[in-house]
């Protein structure tokens, strides 16, 4: 009600929210909140208000540790269902302490986020890194579009459409699983192994809208990554470079500074007219962003996490933004964490 009649009252920004309504079995998504009550996890359970002492499937050893001795408090629980599936997560207010010196003081990498590889990175060391993604989508696809004709086909209000619906979301979960699962594991070993680390700030709605590609950017999930980057090279006591959006990295040669007029999509190897250079676009434009670094042209911003606004872009002539939190930190921002996400560290557990 409060955004409803700032949004009336034209103080909220955005679209104009309509009268909120009670949400509806079967057109909403099915979840509900607790802000008060005793909310606690021990082992396998979970304890819930109104509820009690639910099972359930994952741990929640963690979490409690953390309870136990005083460094975390819970704020509220949100049960929700995903795929016939029951969760319950966790808003936890944490006392971390991060470390003032990463373990690898000086270690650099730069990232070129792509659709044919997951990320190319090329380190100070003058190694090239290359991951290639799931591609959890284009592998379930064929799946995916089996499943949803079958669902289609069935009449509205069945039974048979409901276990219909219930396969198509189990089928949709375990995508989105692959994809956060892989990105987790991926985004965890960079913040480790590099104290900095230099990526670019990507246009993903834009580059979405390319109806050839759109597919294969939502698959790779780079907004995903982005996201998971922020913080977690945080934690681990390093930086976050994120270069301007019109940083022409895969344009510009890394040998001489040439800077390409256009480049095609298609072209995957890059060669520089002046200097002769022919090196792999990726590549190229990693070697680019590794440079961005040791150039100093950027700007230091404190991290959306610690201020709970997102950084400012960069301005038009600024070359990056650096995102880094010091010294002891006492997270004030509600840390939300779900329990299908594998590196989430303060996660949730599902219930059975």
């Amino acid at each position: 009600m409060r955004d409803f009649a700032k949004s009336r009252n034209g103080q909220r920004k955005g679209k104009r929210l309509g009268f909120p309504g009670f949400k509806k079995r079967g057109r909403c998504r099915d979840s509900f909140r607790f802000s008060t009550g005793a909310m606690r996890c021990v082992g396998k359970t979970v304890t819930l208000p109104r509820l009690g002492v639910i099972a359930t499937h994952e741990s929640t050893r963690k979490l409690a540790r953390r309870l136990e001795n005083g460094t975390a408090r819970v704020l509220s629980a949100t049960v929700s269902r995903t795929a016939q599936r029951w969760h319950v997560s966790f808003t936890v207010e944490v006392e971390r302490a991060i470390p003032g010196c990463h373990a690898r003081p000086g270690s650099v990498i730069g990232i070129d986020l792509g659709v044919k590889a997951l990320l190319t990175g090329a380190d100070d060391r003058g190694r090239v890194v290359t991951l290639d993604g799931p591609r959890a989508l284009r592998k379930a696809l064929q799946r995916l579009r089996r499943a949803s004709r079958g669902h289609s086909r069935k009449a509205s209000g069945s039974a048979n459409r409901r276990k219909a619906a219930a396969r198509l979301a189990r089928l949709h979960a375990r995508v989105a699983n692959m994809r956060g699962d892989a990105l987790h594991k991926a985004t965890s070993e960079l913040a480790v192994r590099y104290e900095t680390v230099v990526a670019e700030d990507l246009n993903v709605a834009g580059m979405a809208r390319n109806r050839r590609l759109a597919r294969a950017i939502a698959d790779a999930g780079f907004g995903q990554t982005r996201r998971m980057l922020v913080y977690k090279t945080t934690w681990n006591g390093g930086w976050l470079i994120t270069a301007d959006r019109f940083y022409p990295s895969s344009k510009t040669c890394s040998g001489c500074g040439a800077v390409k007029t256009k480049l095609a999509l298609s072209e995957r190897t890059y060669v520089c007219t002046a200097c002769g250079l022919v090196l792999d676009r990726d590549v190229n434009a990693a070697v680019n962003l590794l440079k961005l670094a040791a150039s100093g042209a950027e700007r230091i911003t404190r991290p959306w996490r610690d201020c709970k606004t997102r950084p400012s872009r960069a301005r038009p002539g600024e070359t990056g933004t650096r995102h880094r939190a010091s010294g002891q930190d006492r997270d004030r921002h509600p840390a939300t964490g779900g329990c299908d996400m594998s590196g989430s560290k303060y996660s949730s557990a599902t219930a059975q």
